[in-house]
């Protein structure tokens, strides 16, 4: 975090000379007015230079930005990063070369990467309680449409077989999509169970 302190004949003079100086916006600092500007007697004698300290804020959408990026960097992937900020999510969409270094077999990569964007996230921020997804070219929503018919498959398997069929271990996301999808139908049922992070779906025939 970058931070200083400058002189100049008013605050607003002072402020932006180090706004300046530190190449950044007022809407990205914080500034402190140390010493306000006096003009002393006849406008000569006894004249004081305001002087404020201003200090880079960088925001969550910044931080977590350079963050992913670094991550890039050490895994040797280059790309970009796009965010997509809702009320309650920042959403991150990272494309590139190489980019299936980042998703990793069924997701895993992907999977520990957010985790790990989430952990910095609330580190650096612990008063907001934003959610925080990384995608990788739109990885998340072919996945969840592979949930769904999957869901379906193994749901007419279930019934067909009279059996219940277990599914392999899910993230708690990937196991609400398919509860989602089977929670209206009148044929199975599903359940979790299993401790993290080998909790895994069942679905039964009713």
């Amino acid at each position: 975090m970058k931070s200083l302190e400058v002189s100049g004949k008013t605050r607003e003079e002072a402020t932006q000379k180090a706004l300046n100086e530190l190449g950044i916006s007022i809407e990205n600092a914080l500034v402190e007015v140390l010493t306000d500007s006096s003009p002393g007697l006849f406008g000569i004698i006894g004249s004081k230079q305001a002087r404020v300290r201003v200090t880079e804020v960088i925001s969550p959408n910044q931080y977590l930005s350079d963050f992913i990026i670094k991550i890039m960097e050490y895994m040797g992937v280059e790309g970009k990063v796009e965010a997509e900020i809702t009320d309650e999510t920042l959403c991150y969409n990272v494309t590139g070369q190489r980019i299936g270094m980042l998703i990793g077999k069924r997701g895993q990569t992907l999977n520990a990467l957010q985790y790990l964007i989430n952990v910095a996230y609330h580190k650096k921020y612990p008063a907001q309680n934003m959610r925080v997804v990384l995608d990788v070219e739109g990885y998340r929503e072919k996945r969840e449409q592979t949930l769904r018919n999957l869901a379906l498959n193994l749901a007419s398997k279930a019934v067909k077989y009279r059996k219940e069929v277990v599914l392999e271990p899910m993230t708690p996301q990937e196991r609400r999509i398919i509860h989602s999808v089977l929670q209206d139908n009148v044929s199975v049922s599903t359940y979790s169970q299993g401790n993290e992070p080998y909790r895994k779906v069942v679905i039964a025939p009713k």
